[in-house]
């Protein structure tokens, strides 16, 4: 429920200014401001001159950190902090967890839960795991907070942090293709609005009971404006505006194909793609002999299919190269939680004029794509749905 932002804003001085404070973060921005930093970090620490408030600013080139005494330094310096125009602070104290964000009214919406970390002495050393989603957030009593669950959402937001720039502002929309029950879609969005971003999500499922599922669940959390759903194939479905960054987590065989064709077509900044089952390819090298000297890695079927696996996913990220996109192929998550653990993360680079693209659409990579799919004699699923796209 909206609240008057000064109301909310005086609840979040007195936790900043409280001795249980254990750390707090403000960012992003009010419509049609700009606060004069881009991000304020305050902990407190224990220095020999005694305790400190430790706030550390970032205006998107540089850090600044200062230490300010208990008292009228520290009233001061909390104020000012909340004079600027930021549209997001996150406050945890030893017993309390408090999220704010400004809405485009000038309201505030505030959520408050208790405290999931232990306390650390301040200035002291916090080896405990450092969560990029607090483990008490609202969204993990509707998605489940399992460990494992846990896990799974903090390795896939590291590896969304990773991709995207650290100074990345404004509106970013999002796209998660095969969005199933929608956790991890649900967690990208807290995770990149606490980053202090514009976020639009559009979750897209072919079952008509998920997409209901899940836009009761945006309505529950009070997203249902940000974050909606639609029922379709991830070939076909509608979706407008073309979004920055798309998302494909563990869609099946050819459907993460479906998924960077679209990616690629709508000329998407950023992909985060998570395979899954690889029949396709799997099934053409069973359909006829290995070229020589190859034949011991297709010999047993098990070795096959982990091959066909390597190969698919190497040619898809080969496929982006030649689009157009930076692509890297890294681990999703520990090989110990699932064994469906690779992720292809791809980067669309800017083309300018008298320059090359670097790897994207070089001759020597074009050469050496074609002379595997003819060594081999196979058909990749995402060369046949580019075939008509540039690159």
């Amino acid at each position: 429920m909206p609240q008057p932002l000064d109301a909310a804003l005086t609840e979040v001085r007195a936790l900043l200014l409280d001795p249980s404070l254990t750390r707090a973060v403000a960012a992003g921005r009010r419509r049609g401001h700009r606060p004069s930093v881009e991000r304020a970090e305050l902990r407190p620490v224990a220095l020999k001159g005694g305790p400190r408030l430790q706030i550390a600013t970032s205006d998107g080139a540089r850090p600044y950190t200062r230490n300010v005494a208990a008292g009228a330094e520290a009233d001061a310096a909390v104020d000012a902090l909340l004079a600027e125009p930021f549209g997001n602070w996150h406050v945890e104290t030893t017993d309390v967890t408090l999220q704010l964000r400004v809405t485009k009214s000038g309201e505030a919406q505030v959520h408050r839960s208790a405290a999931t970390r232990p306390p650390v002495e301040p200035g002291g050393h916090d080896r405990a795991k450092e969560w990029l989603l607090d483990p008490g957030d609202e969204i993990f009593t509707e998605i489940g907070g399992s460990a494992a669950k846990r896990r799974q959402v903090d390795a896939f937001l590291r590896a969304l942090a990773a991709t995207l720039p650290d100074d990345l502002t404004g509106r970013l929309r999002v796209v998660d293709l095969g969005c199933g029950n929608a956790y991890l879609t649900f967690a990208a969005y807290r995770y990149l609005s606490q980053r202090g971003l514009d976020v639009r999500l559009v979750g897209v499922d072919v079952r008509e009971d998920q997409r209901r599922r899940n836009t009761e669940l945006a309505e529950r959390l009070g997203w249902a404006d940000r974050v909606s759903f639609v029922a379709g194939t991830i070939a076909d479905a509608v979706v407008e505006p073309a979004p920055d960054l798309v998302l494909a987590l563990h869609a099946c065989d050819t459907a993460t194909d479906e998924a960077l064709a679209r990616a690629v077509r709508w000329g998407a900044r950023w992909v985060l793609a998570a395979p899954c089952c690889h029949h396709d390819l799997a099934a053409q090298l069973r359909a006829r002999p290995a070229p020589a000297p190859y034949e011991l890695l297709t010999r047993h079927g098990i070795l096959r299919e982990r091959f066909a696996d390597v190969l698919t996913d190497s040619l898809r990220a080969a496929l982006l190269r030649l689009h157009g996109y930076r692509t890297e192929v890294v681990e999703f998550v520990d090989s110990r939680h699932t064994p469906r653990n690779l992720l292809i993360r791809a980067r669309r680079v800017e083309a300018t004029p008298g320059s090359a693209t670097g790897s994207a659409t070089d001759d020597e990579q074009r050469a050496q794509y074609r002379a595997l799919l003819d060594q081999w004699q196979v058909t990749p699923r995402l060369e046949t749905l580019l075939a008509d796209a540039p690159g």
